[in-house]
């Protein structure tokens, strides 16, 4: 007999070889019905595998993260079998699931396209209807080459190779159709329940622009036909609110072939950019935060010394001056290091937090940029904190409190996710503990649910970083805070202790947008560009009737200019009509709109972009109404 401890606390003995599935009936039928995958042990596996001694063990559904990516993973391998049935000359190269779908890269003499879909999940349904069974082979190195080299599959075979000699290789197969997998997978392709194939793209085998070209199908798949529906239904909202169409709507950025990943930013986007950027200094000003600026160009020494010129090469630029290798910086961090080496530091002065705004350049494959989202050009918010040990968990939850009020601001909920101690990592066990459950109790004593991301942390020290959510329901990673204890090592950086010694400083890298540019391209698609009144390139815009009110408009326009509000004025002779629509367009947050009674009144007609007419206000009282919306920055 085993034992296994549930959830709950409780615990149940069950024959040795029973199957997770099994247990799962026995627990509970509905659960077991909803079941995709499973933890024993700490360890993902299929709900076929038996159980063979003691241990925990957690059923998991859709619900779950990781029961999302095996249910989607396994469609992955469904639409694979699908396209070697329609087209058996494909090879296949790899098929993960992403987030809210998955895809699968082919090399194929057939050229994709979206008129293929229909074919395909009509194949993957009769697949699917089929109910194959999932099973799971064991194989050595030689024998998994050979079985591969059998098929035909020479990007298996490369992946293959590229594994130790004595790596344990899996193969999953169905219905005839096999793939090399890690797994776990559903039990059977009747598991599977709603399909739908998205798009397709060009992909570079392993992201190498010198190897060859496949083609990748992004699809995605659900258990319920309402979760695909809603799916669907937000990515047509997703096409409406497009930052790269809005950016250019609206007059904020646009991308040009000249400069591919170097975005160009219009006037209107300048305001928004420029309110941003005004409102980080603000608010790391009352935090305590010095600002710098260090130059975009340094000398090679620099890099290696960082350890970017071994490690990060292929995606920086390099130039030279003087018969010297420079390089255009990847990241800000070099700079920080040799600002905090000016002075001899003393205890006393930390906490030190240093903030910059900084222009950072990486070299990106073509095929991964999109708008502002992925360039190769941005701004990061970074700054850097040189602290004390005992001021770490105070530190942190001060950046932890500074990001909170940045996403509630613009009313982004988020996650949060811990990441400990990597394989590759560098530093003494002793250090990552202590610093790993530093960063636990600074959110522990914040109230902040957390998911643990085992060994995902960065190799030079564990991070927290958060998961902020838009109005589509999609998760963006944006702000992260990470100890580093290579980066004070590396660079000497010193501080005269009480004792008058020198010891090394703690180090926090932290940013909280992230990338300006990338911040601006979500916080569009949130809003649908309609930003609130105190982020708005144009705040009000004053519409007359008719050439007899353009006086009034005049003084009106005057009198908010003078009260520091983005204001424009239409005096086209166009009908009132067009222009309110085309004001409407360009979500401008207030219309004001004058006619004969608003100029014998002195007042104006107020139209609101989401509530549409608010009747006549005095000018002093319209003020008053917006000059408050902007100082509290409401949404």
């Amino acid at each position: 007999m085993v034992v296994i401890s549930l959830p709950d606390g409780s615990k149940k003995e069950y024959q040795q070889g029973t199957s997770i599935k099994e247990i799962a009936e026995d627990l509970n039928k509905k659960m077991a019905r909803q079941a995709i995958t499973a933890v024993f042990n700490d360890k993902m596996t299929g709900l076929n595998e038996p159980v063979t001694g003691d241990g925990s063990l957690k059923i998991l559904d859709f619900d779950d993260e990781a029961g999302k990516n095996v249910y989607r993973h396994s469609s992955a391998h469904v639409m694979a079998q699908a396209v070697k049935n329609l087209w058996p000359g494909t090879k296949l190269a790899i098929g993960p699931a992403i987030d809210r779908g998955f895809y699968y890269d082919f090399d194929s003499e057939h050229i994709f396209t979206p008129e293929d879909f229909a074919l395909i999940e009509k194949e993957m349904a009769a697949i699917i209807k089929a109910d194959y069974p999932i099973t799971k082979k064991v194989f050595n190195r030689e024998e998994a080459i050979q079985f591969f080299e059998e098929m035909d599959e020479d990007y298996k075979v490369e992946l293959i190779e590229d594994l130790p000699e004595d790596a344990v290789i899996t193969v999953y197969e169905q219905g005839g159709f096999a793939d090399l997998c890690a797994g776990p997978h559903v039990p059977s392709t009747g598991r599977i329940k709603n399909i739908k194939l998205l798009s397709v793209a060009g992909a570079y085998w392993r992201g190498d622009e010198n190897r060859p070209m496949l083609q990748r199908i992004y699809a995605t798949s659900f258990p319920e036909k309402g979760m695909l529906a809603d799916y669907l239904q937000k990515l047509e909202e997703a096409k409406k609110r497009d930052h790269r169409r809005l950016g250019k709507e609206l007059g904020l950025f646009v991308v040009m072939d000249e400069g591919p990943g170097f975005p160009f930013f219009l006037p209107g986007g300048m305001v928004l950019r420029n309110q941003l950027e005004n409102f980080w200094r603000e608010e790391h000003q009352k935090a305590g935060y010095h600002e710098i600026k260090t130059p975009v160009i340094l000398e090679r020494g620099l890099w290696e010394r960082s350890g970017h010129w071994d490690h990060y090469q292929e995606n920086m630029y390099f130039t030279r001056i003087d018969e010297k290798d420079f390089a255009v910086k990847p990241m800000n961090c070099p700079g920080s290091m040799l600002v905090y080496k000016q002075n001899l530091h003393s205890y006393r002065e930390f906490p030190l937090r240093i903030g910059e705004l900084g222009l950072v350049h990486r070299h990106e494959l073509s095929g991964v940029l999109h708008g502002l989202m992925r360039v190769r050009a941005f701004t990061q918010d970074d700054a850097h904190i040189f602290m004390l040990p005992e001021q770490i968990i105070a530190e942190t939850k001060g950046v932890i409190s500074l990001v909170d009020r940045f996403y509630s601001l613009f009313g982004f909920p988020y996650h949060v996710e811990l990441s400990t101690k990597p394989e590759n990592a560098m530093g003494s066990d002793e250090d990552w503990d202590r610093a790993t459950e530093a960063l636990r109790q600074a959110l522990e004593e914040e109230g902040i649910e957390y998911i643990v991301n085992e060994g995902d942390g960065a190799f030079y020290g564990p991070k927290i970083d958060f998961h902020l959510h838009d109005a589509l329901d999609r998760t963006w990673q944006c702000g992260t805070i990470q100890l580093d204890f290579q980066m004070p090592e590396k660079f000497d950086l010193t501080y005269i202790g009480e004792d008058g010694e020198k010891h090394r400083p703690v180090m926090i890298h932290r940013v909280i947008y992230g990338s300006i540019e990338r911040f601006i391209g979500i916080l569009t698609e949130h809003t649908a560009g309609a930003f609130p009144a105190w982020l708005a390139p144009v705040q009000v815009k004053v519409i007359p009737i008719t050439d007899r009110q353009h006086d009034y408009a005049r003084e009106i326009t005057a009198r908010l200019q003078q009260a520091g509000f983005r204001t424009e004025a239409d005096y086209r002779s166009e009908k009132i009509g067009y222009k309110i629509r085309e004001g409407q367009m360009h979500k401008i947050p207030y219309l004001l709109i004058i006619g004969d009674k608003e100029v014998e009144a002195r007042g104006v007609a107020v139209r609101h972009r989401k509530d549409g007419d608010r009747g006549f206000m005095e000018i002093d009282d319209f003020i008053s109404m917006l000059g408050t919306e902007v100082e509290t920055k409401a949404l």
